[in-house]
């Protein structure tokens, strides 16, 4: 995945999927096409194997490295999600895996890890990549990295390629924005198909690093985050996915913690779904009525692994 989008490549990618990732449902939210006055439709990646859209780039990055190169085990650093799915790759794929988590990473992710098989280190937040990038040089591990890997972006690509060919007519995406992974492979999908969306990243307001990075022009690491949404912390915007947000993300909603409790909790109660607060930012921005659409949107909906204890308490 270098240079121009290449719509075959990513035809390609998500071909290789099939059996693996679930083509997840595009369903209409009627609440909210009622406030818009236009269709809204939610992506449901809560539905996939892992309850996060990660399957897709963690399946794509480590299919695609050479066979000597993951034959000693892949390695993650990750708050929960990615790791889930780079175990649960590893495992169908017979590799040893390792993955670097925070120490204070929700209980139900750091179990979802362990239940895959995966060796697990728990570190300070800060230090994940460093100690990740130690252990794969001292014992020979492939590095998967999150968001800063070109497959990695191509297999989330997959993502907004299903949307944008379900409904053509979409003319915003709304996507959740971490490090960058699933926005700019959303801007890929994009630029393969060329098709003219909007494309808007939704970040909390104590991780807004895209709303940093546009304001700069490059991506700029925010001295700290903290969030309710959990998956969305990372400090920076990945250089690899800038490379392709840059060029084509010109907003950033920015939602505080009580918007985005208040996302999961209108999921559940107007369309019964569990969404954890990262998979459920774009919908607050909707609901804050940070957008005013001129016609279709689309959202997507991250993931669905939220601790028990928090969704009975946002619920």
């Amino acid at each position: 995945m270098t240079g121009a989008a290449s719509l075959a490549e990513l035809r390609s990618a998500a071909a290789a999927l099939e059996g693996v990732a679930v083509r997840t449902p595009l369903i209409e939210a009627p609440e909210l096409s009622r406030r818009l006055g236009v269709p809204v439709w939610f992506k449901c990646e809560q539905w996939q194997p892992i309850g996060a859209f990660k399957v897709r780039g963690a399946w794509t990055a480590i299919t695609r490295m050479p066979e000597a190169a993951r034959r000693g085990g892949v390695i993650a650093h990750s708050s929960g999600n990615h790791g889930r799915a780079v175990a649960w790759v590893a495992r169908r794929l017979g590799l040893r895996a390792v993955i670097v988590m925070n120490d204070n990473a929700p209980a139900m992710k750091i179990e979802a890890v362990r239940a895959e098989g995966a060796e697990l280190v728990l570190v300070d937040r800060y230090q994940r990549a460093a100690t990740a990038e130690s252990l794969a040089g001292r014992e020979g591990l492939a590095m998967v990295p999150p968001f800063e890997h070109p497959d990695v972006v191509l297999g989330q690509a997959t993502c907004a390629l299903e949307i944008l060919e379900e409904r053509p007519e979409v003319g915003t995406l709304v996507v959740p924005i971490g490090g960058g992974g699933l926005l700019a492979g959303s801007c890929y999908a994009a630029a393969a198909l060329e098709r003219q969306v909007e494309l808007i990243g939704a970040e909390p307001d104590g991780a807004a690093k895209l709303s940093a990075a546009l304001a700069a022009g490059h991506p700029t690491a925010l001295p700290a985050t903290a969030s309710i949404a959990d998956g969305l912390l990372p400090v920076a915007v990945g250089t690899i996915p800038w490379s392709w947000i840059g060029p084509q993300v010109h907003r950033a909603f920015r939602i505080g913690d009580e918007a985005i409790a208040d996302a999961v909790r209108f999921l559940f109660r107007s369309m019964g779904l569990r969404v954890e607060p990262s998979g459920a930012v774009a919908v607050a921005a909707l609901l804050e009525g940070q957008l005013q659409p001129r016609g279709p949107v689309a959202a997507i909906l991250s993931g669905g692994n939220v601790d028990p204890a928090l969704f009975e308490r946002l619920r």
